[in-house]
């Protein structure tokens, strides 16, 4: 029996009785995932860290005189969204001491002041704040993380330690934060950079020096690497990089926390001069800005080879990343003005020059990482787009960056994007329904099997990304229990490659979402659950849920409780900072379950259509024992000023965004 009342603070709730049929296999598999990846991160604590929550790390002379600061805190990355999905208490209390107990080891490095940064670029901030990040959205109630992003995002406003030129809208050097701009690239007195074979892949930041036009002679050459290094420190290590846009995370983290209003107005007006700048480079965004705010000082002219940008060392993958990121903080508080299309004209820029050919054209180095990773054949013609840019034009041809394209579409429900998304995948030799069983560090990879299944083309992607991440998460515990490194011989990566937490499949199950953008996104995801009993964040016990399909308008989602004893109650909230409002619910339910005693079969029907209003934007659910409720939701998408407390906000007030 399905009953919809109002609670005192007249929240609509309904309530759902089981529905009969065979219980859902992929609700029993992720509540297994849940519980083992519960007691996954309690294995990596006990063997890998120290009480206070740092790793285990005893080799400081390894590092390099700027790097690294990323390394130590990407290790933790997807911890509090772990715990955001499945409510647990115990993983967000050890995330604010894995943070805390890394950033007490990095100070004690050198490599921090006041809890952030000395100085580097946004590629790598960008990663290493995403556990920031996650903690702020987990724990918005943090009264030290409050203050802590607001202290961190006052350091790029203007003032000390003037990382801005609020005069010509950029960042003074590449490298920045709480030391202020950090000139050059490297601390070390000899101007080289660090070259080695490995780097092959990547090639050369400028092809247009005389004398430097070969990787091996580069190699063979101490005196080409030392030239090499001073070009770089001199081109490359003043002015604005298009990379820093990530920064707009730091901005925008802050404002959520405490709805100042002041870091939006920042982040909108850091983030319009990049998009100046590429309306006056025909809508393609230069990667680098001089000391006197110049697109091409440094370069000769030139619009691209800054750095982590077109031409050196990832092209879209560190220039997309910055821009969609940016485009994404900027839609969420201003959806009308068009950043969604600032970062589109950037995947554009690649795609309108992909070519169908067979994988030997990628380059040596990378192939059969590409062609596993995504399940080319790799003999069979597929589609390629150049990832880089230089004086030649396109060049280092990949599969396209499938990943960012659905960072986009989950963003802006545009149909263009998901048509695109669908082309690109028809026109790859992989199988669309194959789940690879890899699991890089930024937890990525899989989107082409996930939006094969919301397109309705892969239906059992529910049971078998779970029965994956299983078992990854399966080899992920052996290589733990079996690692016997010495911490005075450890890379500052090394814990990075057996961090045992997985988070993709969950959101795009759970929250009908792809895994975060890895260089300093903010999560953004359809739904987001909190446990009805105490509004907690994240599923209640025993609460499984299966996000199918996703429009403009409607989401449509299954929520199961597994357990047969008990009840269990949901609160479903639109959007991972409640920017979406949930305007009405439709499900279906059996007239006559559980049916007579005399019956041997269970009823299957007839059923009843209910559909209800939900006026204040949030969803209550109570599960009966066993109950599996199949929703259709009405969004109104981009209705609320986004929060990271969306709970909080006043029943009756409707805050539209401000588009000015």
């Amino acid at each position: 029996m399905t009953m919809t009342t109002r609670s005192a603070d007249q929240r609509t709730r309904i309530t759902v009785t089981p529905a009969g049929g065979a219980f859902p296999a992929w609700a029993v598999l992720q509540r297994k995932l849940i519980d083992e990846l519960d007691r996954a991160w309690r294995v990596f604590r006990d063997r890998c860290t120290e009480p206070d929550g740092r790793v285990r790390f005893d080799n400081a002379g390894y590092l390099s005189s700027r790097d690294a600061v990323d390394d130590f805190y990407e290790i933790f990355f997807n911890w509090p969204t772990l715990a955001l999905i499945t409510g647990s208490a115990d993983l967000l209390e050890a995330s604010k001491r894995h943070w805390t107990g890394t950033t007490r080891m990095l100070a004690e490095l050198g490599r921090l002041r006041d809890e952030y940064e000395v100085g580097y670029d946004w590629f790598h901030q960008g990663e290493g704040n995403l556990f920031f990040y996650g903690v702020c959205l987990a724990a918005p109630q943090d009264d030290q993380f409050v203050e802590r992003a607001r202290r961190f995002a006052d350091l790029y406003l203007g003032g000390p330690p003037h990382n801005y030129d609020p005069d010509l809208n950029m960042m003074r050097a590449i490298h920045t934060g709480a030391g202020g701009p950090r000139y050059g690239l490297r601390d070390e007195p000899v101007a080289r950079y660090p070259w080695t074979r490995s780097m092959d892949r990547y090639g050369l930041p400028f092809t247009w020096l005389p004398g430097i036009d070969s990787y091996d002679a580069l190699l063979a050459d101490d005196s080409l690497q030392r030239r090499l290094g001073e070009q770089m420190e001199r081109r490359m290590g003043r002015g604005d990089a298009v990379v820093s846009l990530a920064v707009t995370s730091l901005a925008i983290n802050a404002y959520l926390m405490t709805g100042d209003e002041t870091y939006r107005d920042w982040m909108l007006r850091y983030t319009d001069g990049w998009v100046r700048r590429a309306a006056e480079n025909g809508g393609v965004v230069p990667d680098n800005v001089g000391p006197g705010g110049g697109v091409g000082e440094l370069m000769d002219g030139r619009w691209y080879g800054g750095h982590y940008g077109w031409s050196f060392p990832h092209g879209i993958e560190s220039v997309g990343s910055a821009v969609l990121v940016a485009a994404i903080n900027c839609h969420l508080v201003a959806p009308d003005r068009g950043y969604l299309d600032f970062a589109r004209r950037q995947l554009d820029f690649c795609l309108d020059h992909a070519v169908v050919a067979t994988p030997d054209r990628i380059h040596p180095a990378m192939r059969e990482e590409f062609v596993r990773r995504h399940g080319l054949d790799p003999h069979a013609p597929t589609l390629l787009a150049p990832a880089r840019y230089t004086d030649g034009g396109h060049f280092d041809l990949q599969p396209p960056p499938l990943d960012l394209l659905a960072a986009l579409w989950n963003v802006s429900q545009d149909e263009r994007d998901r048509t695109r998304i669908r082309d690109l995948r028809r026109a790859s030799s992989a199988d669309p329904t194959a789940f690879a069983l890899f699991r890089n560090k930024g937890e990525d990879g899989h989107s082409a099997p996930w939006l094969a299944f919301l397109d309705g083309e892969n239906p059992r992607y529910p049971e078998d990304s779970l029965a994956a991440a299983l078992s990854i998460l399966s080899r992920r515990l052996e290589l733990i229990e079996s690692d016997t490194t010495d911490p005075q011989s450890m890379t500052e990566w090394h814990y990075q490659a057996l961090n045992p937490v997985l988070t993709e499949v969950l959101l795009q199950l759970t929250c009908g979402s792809p895994q975060v953008i890895y260089n300093g996104g903010l999560l953004q995801t359809q739904v987001r659950y909190f446990d009805a009993a105490d509004q907690t964040p994240g599923l209640p016990a025993d609460v499984a849920a299966l996000v199918s399909r996703v429009t403009d308008t409607e989401i449509e989602l299954s929520l199961v409780n597994t357990s047969l004893a008990r009840s269990r109650e949901v609160t479903i909230v639109g959007g991972a900072l409640g920017e979406h409002r949930v305007t009405a619910a439709a499900w279906h339910e059996v007239d006559s379950w559980p049916g007579s005693i005399e019956e041997q079969f269970a009823p299957t029907g007839p059923s009843t259509a209910h559909r209800t209003v939900v006026e204040t934007g949030v969803l209550d659910v109570r599960l009966a024992p066993g109950a599996e409720a199949r929703l259709t939701l009405t969004v109104d998408r981009n209705a609320f000023t986004p929060t990271y407390r969306p709970l909080e906000r006043r029943a009756d007030v409707r805050a539209r965004k401000e588009t000015s």
